[in-house]
């Protein structure tokens, strides 16, 4: 059975401002949080807002190495997608894996967003239902 404790060092100096960012959190942040916290996704314990290496990832959960993003319209310039692509890379490198959808999407169709974190945990054979 695999190990469920994943650690993966962080700079404790990103504590402080994953927790501002916590308490500053965007409407899809919140809407998307709903749907994850408490364990809600399948029974999968995620957390926002997690210092993961050198980075902050929107949601984490560490059992399935999965980082969830939400791109603002902050992600849409040249630079910024260059920066969000080098940071993926980094992380993918340590075995994490990133599910990434718009602000809109999210805002719009969350019922859609949700069905595909679902699908993703069942498709990857993470989720092992109990009868």
């Amino acid at each position: 059975m695999k190990d469920k404790r994943n650690i993966i060092w962080y700079n404790p100096v990103l504590t402080e401002k994953a927790r501002k960012l916590r308490n500053e959190s965007t409407k899809s942040e919140i809407i998307l949080w709903k749907f994850l916290k408490g364990k809600q996704m399948l029974g999968y314990d995620f957390h926002r807002q997690k210092p993961l290496n050198n980075y902050i990832v929107d949601f984490y959960c560490n059992e399935l190495m999965l980082a969830i993003e939400i791109d603002g319209s902050s992600h849409d310039t040249e630079e910024r997608q260059g920066e969000d692509k080098i940071r993926q890379e980094i992380l993918e490198e340590l075995g994490i894996i990133f599910l990434r959808f718009r602000n809109e999407e999210v805002k719009i169709s969350t019922d859609e967003v949700v069905s595909e974190i679902k699908d993703w945990i069942v498709k990857n054979n993470k989720y092992k239902p109990t009868i």
